[in-house]
């Protein structure tokens, strides 16, 4: 299955940035170059998160794993083409079922723990999925019990992780191994099907620049740009020992970490969901040289010098940081007062992967502030993906490309990380897309009228109204979609506020019907009675007489925003 045109293919390759490997032809480097090594390890508490004991695995041991995995999965019918829907913690199961289900030649797509039933039904209509695989359990939630029946339903296989699975669930096992003729059925059908480095490997999901969750295919060498980006801004290598706390479900996880460890091999240790003294812990217990965080946490620990006190961060090289601006202050303090550099990172689930690194940006109050722009400058960057996109900004008021200092427009992007297009999502990609294929960004950036400052780009703010709460993209017009349907609601739309810890956190303004009165409690209680995620509830409600409309009736939300 492939998205990408064929000339497309064709320029890219000439010009030496997609090669004729796969995730897969690394996966395999990895395993002959350093077969006994640690390469993956679960938080040391992982029987409090799903059961089972934590795993700490070689890449040997990994490769077995991901074999036995092939085997099962082929043996509940998977085949090439097919979609499969992941729902997973960040356990050491969660990467090793990527590679097994990319050996058959299936495609991934992982949706986040914190999806319920409406999103996962969401994600089910729009995919003709083959199968689901998940865990029994999430902390105290009975995660494949809750959720195995959206697909079943559908009659949709399902499999899971775990003890205690529903009876007609498929059993996975790191452990468990296929008899030997269906291991060597298995192992012909791979042998047979080849994976193509621009075959479609993964459909994440994103709220992008349109409103409602859509799936964005990339294929294996979108991945390994986005991976080498990432690799490039760390300065990763083989010996790195790194810890990723985001889950690897999206352009955080799978392009900050499970690339770049294919890529390298460094020790990959995994955290989630996000406990900061468990974080802090396992750097120090597993002596971390590189991780990454929200913005809000590194500036709440320089705040809280008690907390960092207690925290050895001695081995700590580099922490990257991203989805919200970063404070000068931060990044200088990080940096003068614990050696430790802050790398500020821009990206998204489409491809784009703009870097703000030390080596090409040493000052760390610049760092904090601009971004290289990347093909569009004839300085000579040191992150190698730089000359493979093309970046410019187009002014919002009158659609004119602008260049000159001090201008502000949309950043667009096109180059060899950048997606195709939405999963069968065609009046999106029309928006989305300029006619000559630049990616719409949906993002404000300027040019600084700082001196010697042209070749960079500041970021100023989002042209949409997508709220971002802890770095996760959250649409409100689905938001407002549910809240319609609502009995004692006459109009109702939900903003992003400003919040110093999650970045964004969701507010709602309400307008009852005449003679009701509505708390927080009830709006929470009907989206969660419409199987909504618990991340998207409104934290904060206010009730107004009427909704701000522009004048062709679209509700202007940054008005709303004063009432919280």
């Amino acid at each position: 299955m492939q998205t990408t045109p064929e000339a497309t293919i064709k320029r890219y390759t000439e010009a030496g940035w997609w090669h004729e490997r796969t995730l897969l032809d690394l996966f395999a480097a990895r395993l002959a170059e350093t077969p006994h090594r640690v390469a993956i390890a679960d938080q040391y508490n992982r029987s409090e998160l799903t059961g089972g004991e934590a795993q700490s695995l070689t890449w040997t041991q990994v490769g077995a794993a991901v074999d036995a995995l092939a085997a099962r999965c082929f043996a509940a019918g998977l085949r090439a083409d097919d979609i499969v829907v992941i729902q997973l913690p960040n356990i050491v199961e969660l990467p090793l079922v990527y590679l097994a289900l990319l050996k058959l030649g299936a495609v991934i797509s992982p949706v986040p723990v914190q999806y319920g039933t409406y999103e996962l039904k969401m994600v089910r209509d729009k995919l003709p999925a083959s199968a689901f695989i998940t865990c029994s359990r999430l902390k105290e939630q009975k995660l494949c019990e809750a959720h195995a029946g959206v697909f079943s339903a559908a009659g949709i296989p399902v499999l899971a992780f775990g003890e205690n699975l529903p009876a007609d669930v498929v059993k996975l096992d790191l452990g468990s191994e296929p008899g030997g003729e269906l291991t060597e059925a298995a192992g012909a059908y791979i042998a047979e099907h080849s994976n193509n480095p621009n075959d479609i490997v993964s459909i994440c999901w994103t709220s992008g620049t349109t409103g409602t969750p859509k799936g964005v295919p990339r294929s294996h060498n979108h991945w390994y740009v986005s991976g080498l980006a990432s690799l490039s801004a760390a300065r990763m290598e083989n010996t790195d020992r790194v810890l990723n706390p985001f889950p690897m479900v999206n352009m955080a996880g799978l392009g900050g970490f499970f690339v770049p460890w294919l890529i390298k091999g460094p020790y990959l240790a995994l955290h989630h969901p996000f406990d900061l003294p468990l974080y802090l812990s396992q750097i120090e217990k597993e002596a971390i040289t590189y991780t990454i965080a929200a913005p809000a946490i590194l500036t709440m620990l320089l705040k809280q010098p008690e907390i960092l006190a207690r925290a050895d961060l001695s081995t700590v090289r580099a922490i990257g940081s991203g989805s919200a601006p970063l404070t000068e202050w931060m990044v200088r303090t990080f940096e003068s007062d614990h050696g430790i550099e802050v790398i500020n990172i821009f990206g998204s689930n489409e491809g784009a992967c703009l870097t703000s690194n030390v080596a090409d940006v040493p000052d760390p109050g610049d760092r904090a502030r601009y971004f290289p722009r990347f093909g569009n400058s004839d300085r000579n960057w040191q992150n190698p993906v730089a000359g493979m996109l093309r970046t410019r900004l187009r002014n919002l008021a009158d659609g004119k490309l602008v260049s000159a200092p001090g201008a502000e427009g949309e950043l667009e992007l096109q180059g060899a990380s950048l997606f195709d297009g939405y999963w069968k999502s065609d009046e999106d990609n029309q928006q989305v897309f300029t006619e000559d294929g630049f990616f719409r960004t949906g993002d404000v950036f300027r040019i600084p009228q700082a001196p010697d400052k042209e070749d960079f780009y500041e970021f100023v703010g989002r042209c949409k109204d997508i709220i971002v709460r802890g770095g996760v993209n959250i649409s409100p017009d689905e938001l407002d979609n549910l809240l319609a349907g609502h009995p004692q609601v006459q109009a109702a739309a939900v903003v992003g506020i400003d919040d110093e810890v999650m970045g964004e956190k969701i507010g709602v303004a309400v307008v009852p019907k005449p003679g009701e009165e509505i708390s927080l409690e009830d709006i929470t209680a009907f989206l969660l009675a419409q199987g909504l995620a618990k991340f998207k509830l409104p934290e904060a409600l206010c009730q107004v007489d009427e909704l701000p409309y522009n004048a062709v009736g679209k509700v202007l939300r940054r008005e709303l925003k004063a009432q919280f």
